[in-house]
């Protein structure tokens, strides 16, 4: 990974238009397997040298700012007229084959809208939100964790990836939305296409078909789900409205969800602060999941802004229309807000501020703990199995994702429904 070194013509002045994103230094490659490998030094470095912002690549010749100070993050957060979250003016400036355009490119939603349609779009999503029934949901995340515990609780061993919280997630947020499981698994190949970046065209054709056809069945069958809600909304979204917004719930919350329990599931192996403490009952799971939120949020670096005009933001003047990213990972880290015991500290940026704050926390928490708590109530022993000891990241700019989650454990006899195991 470059190591960022200080800009040269800022030794003479404070104040350098167009920096970070004009200096001549290399910048730290945010999508490099060494960048993933270990974050938390390239934070530290990064602030070393630039303070709050820091000089990146999102992909090869995409360059951007990094904010890694919090009081620079949430100034812009809360400041969406002079950072607004479309990006249709830079995205005209990235080669049409650049990996990172499926990802960041602009669609008919909140999150990459401003003014009149963003307001339409957020009370749409939001209403969509908050209309699912967080005690059904319980039930839901119960009745999807137990027969996935019993296709491997026997075998003493298990990937808890791809055994476990990928089939959680994938099934509860088909769930949510209302998605049969045919269309959801053509979604869940479409949105891993775009998210590794591998073939990525491909997967936005098969994710737009998917979610073409899942609305169509929607508005012929409605039903308790957050596609009909976005479809009945008084916002009156059109198809392609819709479209997008399942996409972004999808796609979004999978990753977000998949990420968040499993580096809390890291912790809790790894951490005898949290451990012992965890699976005896002295610690919640929630504890345990407000520390990676702290530590290693899911969506480590997001809530992208791309300013109006150039913008002075602590003596560095940022371009317009070049994307400005919030890095949660590394403001949770400040040393100025961080203090030695987070405990019951819920004061950190995993879930954004300001206007584009993610209306999904209160059901992310609750079926993130359920999935936790269902795992270690029916597998207590379970200790990490790490081939080389060490945990082993996925590279990219945005989140924070392991590659695997191995672990062994006494062989156990399969759960009932309500969790017991079955004798006789």
């Amino acid at each position: 990974m470059s190591t960022p070194t200080s800009p040269a013509h800022a030794q003479s002045c404070p104040v350098y238009h167009g920096s970070p994103l004009d200096s001549d230094d290399p910048r730290v490659p945010l999508h490099a397997p060494e960048f993933a490998a270990d974050p938390h030094y390239a934070y530290r470095e990064m602030r070393r040298q630039y303070g709050s912002l820091a000089p990146v690549a999102l992909a090869p010749g995409v360059p951007a700012t990094l904010v890694i100070g919090y009081a620079a993050a949430v100034r812009i957060l809360n400041d969406p007229e002079h950072f607004p979250a479309d990006p249709r003016v830079w995205q005209k400036t990235v080669p049409a084959d650049s990996p990172i355009l499926p990802l960041l490119e602009w669609r008919p939603t909140a999150s990459r809208s401003t003014g009149l349609d963003f307001a339409r779009y957020r009370q749409a999503i939001t209403a969509s939100i908050d209309a699912i029934d967080l005690y059904a949901l319980h039930g839901t995340v119960e009745g999807i964790a137990i027969p996935l515990v019993n296709t491997f609780c026997q075998d003493g061993k298990a990937d808890l990836i791809g055994q476990y919280v990928f089939p959680l997630v994938f099934q509860v947020v088909n769930a949510l939305l209302g998605c049969p499981s045919e269309i959801g698994q053509r979604l869940a190949a479409g949105t891993a296409a775009i998210v590794e970046g591998v073939d990525a065209d491909a997967g936005n054709k098969m994710l737009f078909e998917a979610l073409l056809e899942l609305v169509a069945l929607k508005r012929a069958e409605p039903g308790n789900d957050i596609t009909t809600v976005l479809l009945q909304h008084p916002a009156e979204l059109d198809e392609l409205e819709v479209v997008n917004h399942v996409a972004q719930v999808y796609g979004t919350g999978i990753e977000f969800l998949l990420n968040l329990i499993v580096n809390t599931l890291l912790v809790i192996l790894t951490d005898d602060r949290f451990g012992g403490s965890v699976m005896g009952g002295n610690l919640s799971s929630r504890e345990a999941l407000d520390e990676v939120l702290f530590n290693d949020p899911p969506l480590a670096n997001l809530l992208i802004t791309y300013p109006r005009q150039p913008i002075l933001v602590n003596d560095v003047w940022l371009p317009a229309h070049q994307p400005v990213v919030i890095s949660m990972a590394a403001c949770n880290n400040d040393p100025s807000i961080r203090t030695e015991d987070q405990m019951g500290n819920r004061a950190h940026l995993a879930w954004g501020i300001g206007p584009h704050a993610c209306p999904a926390k209160s059901s992310a928490y609750l079926i993130a703990q359920d999935a936790i708590d269902q795992l270690l109530d029916a597998l207590p022993e379970m200790r990490l199995d790490l081939p080389t000891g060490e945990p082993t990241w996925r590279p990219g700019p945005f989140h924070r994702a392991l590659t695997a989650l191995p672990v062994t454990f006494p062989s156990s006899a399969p759960l009932n429904v309500h969790g017991e195991a079955v004798t006789g």
